[in-house]
């Protein structure tokens, strides 16, 4: 099996779950390629991929800004190639599962999951079957939020 291993991570939450990942594979004998996106801008063949994971950290109920710009660019390499159809078709044997790291000091889970059904819909328009989404708690982020939030 194929896999793909996306993450952003901003403070370390999401690499943590990425790394976990990544072994869980190995130790089932995969081979995974990981990416930290925030580190590249290319655009990544995910149908050459049998089982996608992708996640991110949560920022206002929305993945970061790095993570949203990948997705972007991604959904425009998609329409421009045509991967996008009508219906969006599913295709047999492809599959991701899309988590997300939160802190969600006000209303917990229910911050992180419209940046997971965000980051989902990438996926779900190639026709790539959304086998599971999951939702780690990480630590809440007090340093200067706002501006860090600005700057990242």
């Amino acid at each position: 099996m194929k896999i793909l291993n996306l993450y952003a991570s901003l403070n370390g939450n999401t690499q943590k779950a990425a790394q976990q990942i990544e072994q869980a594979c190995k130790d089932k004998g995969n081979n995974v390629d990981t990416v930290n996106i925030s580190k590249s801008e290319e655009n990544i063949d995910l149908l050459s991929y049998d089982l996608i994971f992708i996640g991110s950290g949560i920022y206002t109920w929305l993945p970061g800004k790095k993570m949203m710009k990948w997705i972007e660019s991604q959904l425009e390499h998609a329409r421009v190639n045509g991967l996008i159809l009508p219906g969006s078709p599913r295709i047999p044997g492809k599959f991701v599962c899309v988590y997300a790291t939160f802190a969600g000091p006000h209303t917990g889970k229910a911050e992180a999951v419209p940046g997971v059904k965000y980051m989902g819909q990438l996926f779900d328009h190639m026709g790539i079957t959304i086998a599971d989404e999951w939702y780690f708690p990480g630590e809440f982020f007090t340093k200067n939020n706002n501006q860090w939030l600005a700057e990242n």
